[in-house]
């Protein structure tokens, strides 16, 4: 059965910006809720101070959960090879980091969608790198997990990795027992695409997901295409919304990834209009994972 965690996605700002909020606070909120572990970030402030992680992982294990997942944003596309060469060795360091936490999944991403990059070298170059950390990770026992991602929030270009194409053919490229997919659903969406599609085209190398959800501020998804798909910048006609009550079918979702024999972590990134709204995403996704995995 997949087990669930949370994201701290409304609280972004004040864990990685101006500290308003510490890391020991995030923790307790995120205890309260009916889950099984807390997805990491690496640019939260406090994880400039190395002696804090084991610390963390205490915190959050003296409540039953753990920490199963790592988010991170490597830009693997830069044309120049020494920059290439430091982003991997910050992906390393978040890997050793991840594992420190107690955690098994480390993300990775392609790189931005710079304009004179073609699509062979980029898959290339992301190819390389990516490989370039996997002896590393299978060291570590951390799988790199990389996600159908929109664009990093200090990134100038979107994913180079967004469509769907792009993305299974780097996918496909690298055949590692410890690299797999993270699925996000909604990032499909601001590709101007079908986050259905996308999914049953790399199901079988899904280990851990991102469950979000998104709504339709005007218009119809037609009109999304046509307007916001693979634009710079966010779609202005999506909005984040309560897990459940958007675009996206759920349903459809966990039947395709319970006939892959899916069993990995769900984590949540939800709660942009706070605690309550998050916890009723929770109960939604948790009602979910029992009726397409109920315990025998």
């Amino acid at each position: 059965m997949p087990k669930l965690a949370v994201f701290p996605k409304a609280f972004m700002h004040a864990l990685c910006k101006d500290g308003t909020m510490k890391v020991a606070e995030w923790i307790e909120l995120a205890s309260k809720l009916d889950i099984d572990g807390i997805e990491w970030y690496a640019g939260f402030l406090e994880m400039a101070d190395e002696s804090n992680w084991p610390l963390f992982r205490e915190q959050v294990e003296s409540h039953g959960h753990t920490i199963p997942m790592m988010c991170c944003s490597p830009d693997f596309t830069h044309p120049d090879p020494d920059f290439r060469a430091k982003e991997i060795a910050k992906q390393k360091h978040w890997i050793d980091m991840t594992s420190i936490l107690g955690g098994k999944y480390c993300r990775v991403l392609s790189g931005q969608r710079r304009p004179e990059l073609s699509i062979e070298e980029g898959v290339s170059l992301a190819a390389e790198c990516i490989e370039a950390c996997l002896p590393h990770a299978q060291e570590k026992g951390i799988t790199l997990i990389i996600e159908n991602h929109y664009k990093d929030d200090f990134w100038e270009y979107p994913e180079f990795a967004q469509k769907a194409d792009v993305f299974c053919m780097l996918v496909d490229r690298i055949q590692h027992p410890n690299f797999g997919v993270n699925y996000d659903p909604s990032n499909t969406y601001l590709a101007g695409e079908d986050p259905l599609e996308l999914l049953y085209r790399v199901s079988n190398r899904v280990v851990t997901m991102h469950a979000s959800d998104r709504y339709l501020l005007s218009g119809t998804i037609e009109d999304l295409k046509k307007e916001e798909g693979g634009s710079i910048g966010y779609a202005k006609r999506l909005s984040h919304g309560e897990i459940g009550k958007g675009l996206n079918d759920y349903d459809a979702i966990f039947r395709e990834l319970k006939r892959v024999g899916f069993d990995g972590w769900i984590s949540i990134e939800d709660g942009v209009d706070g605690m309550d709204q998050l916890e009723r995403s929770v109960r939604f996704v948790r009602r979910k994972i029992k009726d397409y995995w109920p315990e025998n």
